[in-house]
């Protein structure tokens, strides 16, 4: 074979692979299919309630000149008296990442659906093991439900366009979960248990611990303190943290303890060093707080 003869053979089986590439490529195109926004998309709000993560992953559907929820007779988006999915495509998921309690009922951690049926003046939800129902509620079973009750709907001061699950009310250990849509809301009650795993944390970060660190006897003082527990036990904790590494917010927390325990002379003394340790760090929001403190220990004695 010439030399011309080899190079235009090995020229034909790299054109031949190159168009072959090529025409998997354009195939491949051909087939895939156009992406548009959906009329109702996807969506995800998580919530950190207590020490436990609460997320709702759900579709959002819009009124678009809609009536959202309405009797028989005024063609609403979802009629009274009728199971929905709470949202659009796919079933709307509730997850919990430790056991929880919502609306009184005891739910184990994990992801479940939500399904409603609204009413003009009460809704019924559930959450359910079966998370794959869709707009499918027909074949809703309540042997799958491993949560059920009723809460009262109630009027919203505007309109909402777009279907909004969204969590309110939050407080150390709960959050309502609340669903809004037209002129209509409706919410339901999630408690998680924090005592339990706070109290099992200072039992093992301090209680049990021959050196525990300031930061840990800190944290401790301020959860005693917050939840209305042994002042004694939160202040000579916080004193403990003082002595190991005084930092000015940590001082003004023994004060406040001082000032509940009604020791005013001792809430003024460790205000005014917290004062001073704001002020050498130039955080004036701290030295306001410690001011207002004073004022107060000193009108209270």
């Amino acid at each position: 074979m010439t030399l011309i003869s080899t190079c235009l053979t090995a020229s034909s089986r790299a054109l031949g692979a190159t168009l072959l590439v090529s025409g998997l490529l354009l195939s491949a195109a051909a087939q895939a299919q156009i992406s548009t926004p959906q009329p109702s998309p996807k969506a995800s709000v998580q919530q950190r309630v207590g020490l436990t993560d609460v997320t709702v992953t759900y579709s959002r559907p819009s009124l678009r000149t809609r009536l959202g929820f309405g009797d028989a007779t005024s063609k609403a988006v979802v009629p009274f008296g009728q199971r929905w999915r709470t949202g659009a495509n796919g079933s709307t998921l509730i997850k919990f990442s430790d056991d929880v309690t919502v609306e009184g009922q005891k739910v184990a951690a994990g992801e479940y659906a939500i399904y409603t049926v609204p009413g003009k003046t009460e809704w019924e939800v559930v959450l359910s093991k079966n998370t794959k129902l869709g707009a499918n509620v027909e074949g809703y079973q309540a042997a799958d439900n491993v949560a059920s009750f009723k809460v009262k709907p109630y009027k919203l001061p505007a309109k909402v366009e777009t279907f909004t699950i969204d969590f309110t009310d939050l407080t150390p250990a709960t959050a309502h979960v609340d669903m809004q849509w037209d002129q209509t809301g409706a919410r339901f009650k999630v408690l998680t248990d924090v005592e339990t795993k706070v109290m099992a944390q200072i039992d093992e970060k301090v209680v049990k611990n021959a050196s525990p660190s300031s930061g840990d006897l800190a944290a401790a003082a301020v959860y005693y303190l917050d939840n209305d527990k042994d002042l004694k036990q939160a202040l000579t904790w916080m004193e403990q943290a003082n002595a190991q590494n005084p930092k000015f917010w940590n001082v003004l927390t023994e004060a406040k303890i001082r000032l509940k325990m009604k020791d005013y002379k001792g809430a003024i003394t460790a205000a005014e060093q917290s004062k001073k340790l704001a002020t050498d760090a130039k955080n004036m929001e701290y030295v306001k707080m410690n001011d207002e403190l004073i004022a107060q220990a000193k009108k209270a004695k």
